[in-house]
């Protein structure tokens, strides 16, 4: 490698566009370099003569750099700004230079120029497509000890932060009407015509400066200025509209259903010195009316033997880094092409003092009027020839050039190659709308069929390949856009003449001559996972047939560039051997992101304490104050126990559960999902939400409810309470609450929009204070007005409205423990103070606040489930022991037809039981399996799974509940739970503990 500090040393006087005089400084591993004002990391580093950037993934090849833009596959650098800021995966050709810049290499060891890695490229043929598949088999023992290890240990790209990102990120939702994504020609000619109309517009992209490819095209003028002038002027007058926003550095990088499209905008990270409070980047949420897609083309390159040598690239690139950023890529630059385009870039070079010795074209008629063009300019043509090879290791040094149907060879010294094989329509935004792409046979290349959502493609993404095609394409796109977005308007949509310019005409697909065909060539299609044309052949002849299945056996567009260059390659060439054409091989599937994302972006705000919402209860702070331990609970922080001194956890829940049982127990409500479901259909509702029976359900009385999916499984409970003959008060599990609103919105709105009812959620807007022990109601009755509590007046499963502390309250008679219970619903805003009051009054009675644990612990010894603990998705109510609970006369509700599937009456269905261990202090582990025998041969058959245990105070002992295969029928029976410290015997018993008559319910 030769890193030439000096400054400028491939600097073109009067060339490009930046201030020579605004000068940066920079480093690469460790060296001082000055780059300009405007530069990205690439055309600083070409700038002083750096062509060597990194290491290849697999054989650990020189890699240069080889495009101008986000489509980069080689140049990926580590990026740090200090200690704590540190990025892996940057792509040199779209990280700006900034003072003060600190880039790394990647993927080498101990240097760039020295790297042990490079053994692997000797070692080749030992690494051909698809040799983990085959490798890492035998013997299987040496995967976890072996393996596994050298494989993660190898996996990636750069080294990932080791510390905290101390970044902060920010998110913004935004509408429009018309969303342009691309900035080029025809994305700012489809904007304009839009705002002219006065649309709302949101025009984006991932460029630092408006233009796209006017950025390097020399000689077109748009209204008789120069084009990139033109670009510059339409986005200023664009910003200044009020209808429109620019957003430059701001990648569309996923296009979602409904017209959704994510966009990522880079706030900081050209910045030396970014503002404290600015964020690092901005994601951009946005949802739009109509979508013009402007997203133009990517060069690909020419497949040929050591085709990824540094100083390799393609003509595009060449001539952004010339025309732009005042850059040669060399002083002696070979062109090879099977495409107009590249001429343009080698003219452009030549006047620019370049020397370029040649152009091997592939083609054997290249258009007459370049042809002349270059010999005018003293440069030779060599139509109908090949390149075979190229010399040089860590930059290119020359090139072997034939015939291309064989002749004799000549060696053409050069210290640069620029190359292209045409242009592929930039079709992955289209593709993520779920649009469907048609292959365009003439031109080889696929482009925008069938339309699924409003959007348009309009200019070289869509195959128009004249400028000034492109833009009466897009400004035509963009008024027709503004006007299926609902905006009527009699503007006069401007007309743009373009002069100067040539049609990107001519490429190819697949190898060039000489190829692959000798199996020690390396002609590369995939740079960044190091895929050549023989791998592609390869996997053919190995029985990969399908395009995935190609892609997947050799890693073709599988690195973090989704094969923007090599994907229509490695097509080709799978078409060619299999003898097909290429729609019938298919096309791979084109994902978001459209470029990587930070992780940063996407978390955005959520993160540490704000990683989900936290909800709290309206007696959160009682709990504080009274040393509650806290557990999560969804979003919610719930009290888990509370702990006085000297208590560990099992000490204090053994407490709590001892002191319900023999006196009461206070215990927080208030997550329980509550649902108001109103209207004169309201029980009809009902009916067919849940297994139960409502109809004739009395006034001021409670039913335990079931609620199944369609399959027939459970899918929540909960205890519902009739208010009136037409409002129902309806409670469901704390984590089930907004899944079970949402289940019953979707019914009433798809199934049932016949019914006349109201569905409101109410769980924030009542506190739930449970009291729960034989002396609750003692406790309670001083403070309760207008309610007789007596048993005969309020009996179990009952609910009353009256008052309580003077506050309204909804109470309910209901338990989960098995105890005399009340639960007692008070709107939020009264929550703690309703709470201390109760709290005072019972602490003569040795009243004692419980937490979750506890409540876990109780309902077990009662035999209470809890849905999605005991029951897993594949848990009917016959299962679960709740065959009860569904209505015996009911022909209909939700789940009915999936109850009579026969696997789900068959016999041996695991059912839920209770289980004992022999010996009593025994705790079996939750998710413990269990087996019949425990003698019989590994692996054994299990037959069931511990869901619930707990040690019970009560009881003194330890206690279970479990899915067993059978289980009503194996009662008494001993069943084992092999563990890895030994075999634990355990009896099968019924599910209840405690009180199985049910006595302490309605004392």
């Amino acid at each position: 490698m030769s890193l030439n500090p000096k400054s400028g040393s491939n600097r073109i006087p009067g060339a490009g566009r930046l201030i020579p005089a605004k000068t940066v400084r920079f480093t690469f591993d460790d060296q001082h370099f000055t780059g300009l004002e405007g530069d990205t990391l690439a055309s600083a580093l070409l700038a002083n003569g750096v062509h060597l950037v990194g290491r290849s993934f697999k054989y650990h090849r020189p890699r240069g750099i080889l495009s101008a833009g986000a489509e980069e596959p080689n140049a990926l650098v580590g990026i740090e700004r200090d200690a704590m800021r540190k990025q892996p995966n940057v792509r040199a050709t779209v990280q700006e230079v900034y003072d003060g810049l600190k880039a790394t290499s990647q993927n080498r060891w101990p240097s760039l120029g020295f790297d042990i890695g490079s053994v692997n490229n000797l070692l080749s043929p030992l690494f051909s497509a698809g040799f983990y598949y085959k490798t890492f088999m035998w013997p299987k023992a040496a995967w976890k000890h072996l393996y596994e290890p050298i494989i993660r240990a190898s996996a990636g790209l750069g080294v990932a932060p080791d510390e905290a990102d101390p970044d902060h990120y920010a998110n913004r939702f935004a509408h429009c009407d018309v969303l342009v994504i691309g900035a080029g020609a025809a994305g700012l000619a489809a904007a304009l015509a839009a705002a002219e109309t006065g649309a709302r517009v949101i025009l984006c992209d991932e460029q630092a400066e408006v233009g796209g490819a006017l950025k390097y095209e020399s000689g077109i003028r748009v209204e008789g200025q120069p084009g990139y002038e033109w670009a510059q002027e339409t986005a200023q007058r664009l910003a200044a509209m009020d209808n429109v926003r620019v957003l430059t550095r701001t990648t569309a990088f996923g296009y979602y259903a409904q017209n959704f499209v994510g966009l990522i905008e880079r706030v900081t990270d050209h910045m030396a010195r970014p503002h404290a409070e600015a964020p690092r980047e901005k994601l951009w949420q946005v949802r739009a009316k109509r979508v013009i897609l402007a997203t133009g083309a990517i060069e690909r390159h020419m497949v040929f033997a050591d085709n990824d040598r540094p100083g390799i690239m393609l003509a595009s690139a060449a001539r952004t880094y010339l025309n732009h950023y005042g850059v040669a890529v060399g002083r002696k630059i070979g062109v090879y092409t099977a495409n107009d385009s590249a001429y343009l870039a080698a003219f452009d070079l030549k006047r620019a003092g370049i020397n370029i010795p040649a152009i091997v074209d592939l083609r054997d008629s290249p258009s007459p009027e370049l042809v002349e063009a270059a010999r005018k300019l003293g440069i030779d043509v060599l139509a109908g020839h090949a390149v075979l090879k190229v010399g040089g290791t860590r930059r290119v040094s020359s090139m072997t050039v034939s015939p291309k149907n064989g002749g004799k060879t000549r060696s053409i010294p050069l210290d640069a190659l620029i190359n292209s094989a045409g242009w592929t329509p930039s079709v992955h935004l289209f593709s993520q709308s779920r649009g469907k792409v048609r292959w365009d046979k003439e031109n080889e290349r696929f482009l925008p069929g069938a339309y699924v959502q409003d959007c348009v493609s309009v200019g070289a993404c869509n195959g128009t390949d004249g400028l000034q095609e492109t833009m009466d394409e897009a400004l035509a796109a963009g008024e027709r856009m503004a006007k299926e977005a609902g905006i009527a308007s009699k503007a006069t949509v401007p007309k743009l003449a373009v002069t100067g310019g040539a049609a990107w005409t001519g490429g190819m697909i697949g190898s060039a001559p000489g190829a692959g065909v000798d199996t020690t060539v390396k002609a590369f299609i995939d740079f960044q996972n190091d895929v050549t044309a023989k791998d592609i052949r390869q996997a053919v002849r190995e029985g990969m047939h399908s395009i995935e299945h190609v892609k997947r056996f050799t890693t073709n567009g599988m690195a973090t560039d989704q094969g923007k260059t090599s994907n229509l390659h490695g097509l080709a060439i799978a078409a060619e051997t299999l003898g097909r054409d290429i729609p019938e091989v298919g096309l791979t599937t084109f994902r978001p992101p459209y470029t990587p994302v930070t992780f940063g972006a996407i978390v955005n705000h959520a993160r540490h304490e704000l990683f989900d919402p936290t909800r709290r209860t309206p007696i959160h702070a009682w709990h504080e104050a009274h040393g509650a331990v806290f557990e999560d609970v969804g979003q919610w922080k719930r009290p888990w126990y509370y702990p006085r001194s000297g208590e560990d956890m099992h000490k204090a829940v053994n407490r709590e559960c001892v002191a319900v049982r023999n006196a009461a127990g206070i215990f927080d409500a208030s997550t329980l999902g509550k649902i108001e479901v109103v209207g004169p259909d309201a029980a009809k509702f009902l009916e067919l939400l849940y297994t139960n029976p409502w109809e004739k359900l009395g006034l001021g009385r409670l039913r335990y409810g079931v609620m199944l999916r369609e399959d027939g499984f459970i899918y929540d409970d909960g205890v519902v309470g009739r208010l009136a003959e037409d409002r129902f008060h309806v409670t469901t599990t704390t984590g089930g609450a907004p899944r079970v609103m949402h289940h019953m919105e979707d019914y009433l709105q798809t199934e049932f929009p016949h019914l006349d009812v109201w569905i409101t959620s109410t769980t924030e807007q009542w506190a739930v204070i449970a009291v729960q022990g034989p002396k609750a109601r003692d406790i309670i009755a001083p403070l309760v007005e207008g309610i007789d509590l007596s048993a005969e007046a309020f009996p179990h499963m009952s609910v009353r409205e009256g008052k309580i502390c003077g506050v309204p309250t909804r109470l309910f008679r209901m338990s989960f423990t098995g105890e005399t219970g009340y639960e007692i619903n008070v709107p939020t805003d009264y929550g703690q103070a309703v709470w201390e009051a109760i709290y005072e009054n019972g602490k003569p009675h040795g009243l004692t606040p419980y937490g979750t644990e506890a409540m876990h612990v109780l309902r077990a010894e009662k035999g209470y489930i809890i849905v999605g603990q005991d029951t897993d998705g594949t848990v009917t109510p016959h299962d679960a022991g709740l065959a009860w609970a569904i209505g015996k006369n009911k022909s209909d509700f939700v789940g009915i037809r999936g109850l009579k599937r026969p696997d789900l009456m068959a016999e041996g269905r695991k059912q839920l039981v209770g289980l004992k261990t022999r010996n009593p202090k025994t705790v079996l582990e939750e998710g413990a399996q269990i087996v019949a025998d425990p003698k019989q041969a590994i692996p054994m058959t299990m037959i069931g799974h511990v869901t619930s245990s707990y040690w019970s105070e009560n009881c003194d002992r330890s206690i279970a509940l479990a899915l067993v295969a059978g289980g009503s029928k194996r009662m008494g029976e001993t069943l084992y739970v092999p563990m890895p410290d030994g075999v634990i015997e355990v009896e099968v018993t019924g599910s209840v503990f405690i009180d199985e008559k049910g006595e302490r319910l309605h004392g």
